[in-house]
C-alpha cells in the first residue's frame, strides 16, 4: 500500500496541510486510492520538541515514504538560532540526504487570475513555465563556508559554488524529457560570463543536447537576463533549466507572475531505483510559512493542493486524477471564489477552510 508522509511545519503550514489532507482523503473515498498516512515534525516545531530542526526519526520515516507531502518551515520566533539549527536546515536535510536533485516548480497563470498579476493581462494570459532547479549542489551545499574573523578584526563569509559534470548532467536531462512532453523548448540560464561553474554548465548542457536530445531545441541565457525576460516577454519561455541559487530566484520571480506566490506548487525529485521503480519525492507549496497570517484562517491553500497533484502524477502515474484536481481549481477560480491573496473586486472571499470546501464540491461534480 503507499505511504505518503506528512510533514506540516510551521506558520501557515499546518493549516494548508490538512487542508491538503482532505482533498487527499476524497481521492481515497472516490478514486479507489489506497494508502496509509503518517505525520511527523521539521522544522521549528521539530526544534522545539528535539533540538533539531529534523530529527533522526523524521528522516528514518522520510527514507521509507513513498512521498512526502511538506507545508512550510521557518519564522520570527527561530531567528535567532544558530546557523545549523534554523528551521530551514531541516528542509535542506531532507533534500540533500534523499537526493532530491530535481525542483520542479510550474509557473501557471489561470485564465480566471490573469488581471491579479502586476503585468498587463496579455503578458501573462495563457503563460505556462516550468523551471527545473538544480536542487543538492551549488552554493547552498558547497565547500569551504562559514564566516571568519579576520587578523584585523574584521569578518569575512564564503560561500563556495561547486558543480560537477555528473550533477549538471542529470538535472539537464531531467529538463530536456520534460520539454519533449511540452513544448520542446529549453533556456538554460547561468552566469558564464563571470563564473568558472557557469562556463561548465554552459558546456555540459550543450554536451548532452548535442548528445542525446538534439529534438529539442536548447538556448543560453544569462541569469541576470532571464530575469529580466521574464517580466518583459514571460510566454517565449517553455522550461528553464537552472542551478541552485538562480533557480531560487527566478522561480520566485515566475510565481509572482501568476498574480500570486500562494498558488504555485513544487515537486522535488530524487533519481528512480532502477531495481525496484522507487523514487524519493517530495512535494511542497513555494509560498513559505507566512508567520504573518499564520493561525487566522486566511491562508491560500491551492498552492498545497496543486503540490497534491503534483504528486499524484509524478509519484503514483495518477494522471486523471492529477488532471482532476487541477481542473476543480481551475472552476472555483473561474466561478470567482477567492482568498485574501488573489482577491478581486466582485468575487467571493473566502478563507481557508472554506476554499477547500469549494475545491472538495466541485470535485464531487467533475467526478460524476
Amino acid at each position: 500500500m503507499t505511504h505518503i508522509l506528512l510533514l506540516p511545519g510551521d506558520g501557515i503550514g499546518p493549516e494548508v496541510l490538512t487542508e491538503t489532507r482532505r482533498v487527499l482523503e476524497w481521492f481515497g473515498r472516490n478514486r479507489n486510492f489506497a494508502f496509509t498516512l503518517e505525520e511527523d515534525l521539521v522544522g521549528g516545531a521539530a526544534y522545539d520538541a528535539h533540538g533539531e530542526p529534523a530529527s533522526d526519526a523524521m528522516m528514518a520515516k522520510a527514507h521509507t515514504a513513498d512521498a512526502i507531502l511538506f507545508g512550510a518551515v521557518g519564522g520570527p520566533k527561530w531567528d535567532s538560532l544558530p546557523f545549523g539549527k534554523k528551521p530551514e536546515r531541516g528542509l535542506l536535510r531532507l533534500r540533500k540526504e534523499l537526493e532530491l536533485f530535481a525542483n520542479l516548480r510550474p509557473a501557471l497563470c489561470f485564465d480566471a487570475l490573469k488581471d491579479a498579476s502586476s503585468l498587463k493581462p496579455e503578458i501573462v494570459s495563457g503563460l505556462d513555465i516550468l523551471i527545473v532547479r538544480e536542487l543538492t549542489g551549488g552554493v547552498y551545499f558547497g565547500e569551504p563556508r562559514g564566516i571568519a574573523t579576520l587578523a584585523d578584526g574584521t569578518r569575512r563569509a564564503v560561500d563556495t559554488q561547486v558543480y560537477t559534470t555528473g550533477e549538471i548532467a542529470r538535472i539537464g536531462r531531467v529538463a530536456f524529457e520534460l520539454a519533449r512532453l511540452r513544448g520542446k523548448r529549453v533556456v538554460s540560464a547561468e552566469k558564464a560570463n563571470v563564473m568558472h561553474s557557469g562556463v561548465l554548465w554552459r558546456e555540459e548542457m550543450q554536451k548532452l543536447h548535442d548528445a542525446e536530445f538534439s529534438d529539442v531545441a536548447l538556448a543560453h541565457m544569462y541569469a541576470d537576463n532571464c530575469a529580466m525576460q521574464l517580466v518583459r516577454n514571460p510566454k517565449q519561455f517553455d522550461v528553464i533549466v537552472t542551478d541552485n541559487l538562480f533557480g531560487d530566484v527566478l522561480s520566485d520571480e515566475a510565481a509572482q507572475l501568476t498574480g500570486s506566490i500562494g498558488m504555485l506548487p513544487s515537486a522535488s525529485l530524487g533519481a528512480r531505483d532502477t531495481e525496484t521503480g522507487r523514487q524519493p519525492a517530495l512535494y511542497e507549496p513555494i509560498h513559505g510559512s507566512a508567520p504573518d497570517i499564520a493561525g487566522q484562517g486566511l491562508a491560500n491553500p491551492i498552492a498545497c493542493i496543486l503540490s497534491l497533484a503534483m504528486c499524484l502524477r509524478y509519484s503514483f502515474g495518477r494522471i486523471q486524477d492529477a488532471n482532476l484536481v487541477e481542473r476543480a481549481v481551475e472552476h472555483i477560480l473561474a466561478e470567482g471564489y477567492r482568498t485574501a491573496d488573489i482577491m478581486q473586486p466582485g468575487m467571493t472571499k473566502l478563507g481557508t477552510r472554506a476554499m477547500t470546501d469549494v475545491v472538495v464540491k466541485m470535485l464531487d461534480r467533475l467526478a460524476n
